[in-house]
């Protein structure tokens, strides 16, 4: 037997073995918790795994049949029709299963910390990393998702100069870290007379959530300091030193919150970014030493990676990373289409994955 057989069987017998010590129900609520989730977790592969095992059996009585000298031309005629119609369906049972086997990334099922930064163009950019920030907004209302925005930081024009939230829901984190990079927008400003194309760039970041457990932060590390908030153009947003800024001194990031009114709530908000953050590059760390060799087109997080263009004039969206452009730029940004881009990725990803297990 082939090791990917017995690790099937394995799978398979570790289902039924579950679900025997789930209906006995003698089992302590800790223990019924754990035994529930890992029940759900290997579920979804066993259906495929006993899918894959049925068209094999399949295959199997057709060749038997058709090798019988005994089996009439009607008969053969449907073992032939069947025969083709498994073996049509077979690699692709092959490959659902092999990346469901497929280490799964353990923050996959965290909430994400999102930030869009303006980057170079001036009011066009800023203009830009707003029309990105409402395609997540819309994206996430498509899911389901709930959005919760920690930051906004607004120029007199419409645009932003950085914006982060909070998004919560299933799979979060495992559909947008791909979204982390540069992002290139190519279109005339209307303000632009001449009617000349500008390029103008954003920088998306999409951070796991990060639990205390997750991160542990000495308070000696940190260095807090408490200002007065200040609104666009320095107006003042209140009158108590209500914002935040927390300087990790170990790794030098640093965060700033003045949304509330409360400094205690902006010391939360700048807490949870700085845990995400620390989180996200211990991560970073694991994964290079991990894949060193890797080439990490797709889900590199690297912040100054341009990975997509969006073109107005010709009303595509190209990703760079595989190559994939769609003319629907209007449907990508109003966030119906974006489901097409990262289905993409995470199908490249999984290819990548799956070569590397070969290899």
């Amino acid at each position: 037997m082939d090791p990917l057989s017995a690790r099937l069987d394995q799978v398979v017998a570790r289902h039924a073995e579950l679900q025997a010590m789930l209906s006995r129900g003698d089992l302590d609520s800790s223990k019924f918790t754990q035994a529930s989730k890992e029940y759900a977790e290997i579920g979804p592969l066993v259906e495929v795994v006993q899918e894959l095992r049925r068209c094999e059996s399949g295959i199997a009585d057709a060749e038997q049949m058709l090798a019988d000298a005994a089996t009439d031309a009607e008969l053969r005629g449907m073992a032939e029709e069947e025969l083709a119609g498994l073996r049509a369906r077979l690699p692709e049972l092959d490959r659902r299963v092999k990346v469901m086997l497929l280490p799964r990334d353990e923050a996959d099922d965290r909430n994400a910390i999102l930030e869009v930064r303006a980057g170079t163009g001036g009011d066009e950019a800023a203009l830009f990393a707003a029309d990105l920030f409402r395609m997540y907004q819309r994206y996430a209302d498509l899911h389901r998702w709930k959005l919760d925005v920690m930051e906004l930081s607004e120029t007199g024009l419409g645009g932003i100069n950085r914006a982060v939230a909070e998004i919560s829901g299933r799979g979060v984190f495992a559909r947008l870290k791909f979204e982390s990079g540069v992002h290139r927008v190519q279109r005339v400003p209307q303000t632009e007379a001449s009617g000349r194309i500008h390029t103008s760039a954003a920088t998306v970041a999409v951070l796991p959530e990060a639990e205390e457990v997750d991160v542990r932060i000495d308070d000696r590390d940190l260095r807090i300091d408490v200002f007065r908030s200040s609104g666009p153009g320095g107006q003042s947003v209140n009158t108590t030193d209500s914002a935040v800024r927390i300087t990790h001194l170990p790794s030098g990031i640093v965060v700033s919150q003045q949304d509330e009114k409360s400094q205690h709530k902006n010391k939360a908000k700048a807490m949870k970014i700085l845990r995400a953050r620390l989180y996200e590059m211990e991560r970073a760390k694991l994964a290079a030493e991990r894949a060193a060799s890797r080439r990490g087109q797709v889900g590199s997080g690297d912040r100054s990676e341009r990975i997509r263009t969006y073109n107005f004039p010709q009303g595509r969206c190209t990703d760079h990373r595989i190559n994939l452009t769609l003319y629907k730029l209007d449907k990508v940004l109003e966030g119906s289409a974006l489901d097409e881009v990262i289905e993409a990725l995470i199908a490249d990803d999984e290819a990548s994955r799956l070569a590397e297990l070969a290899a």
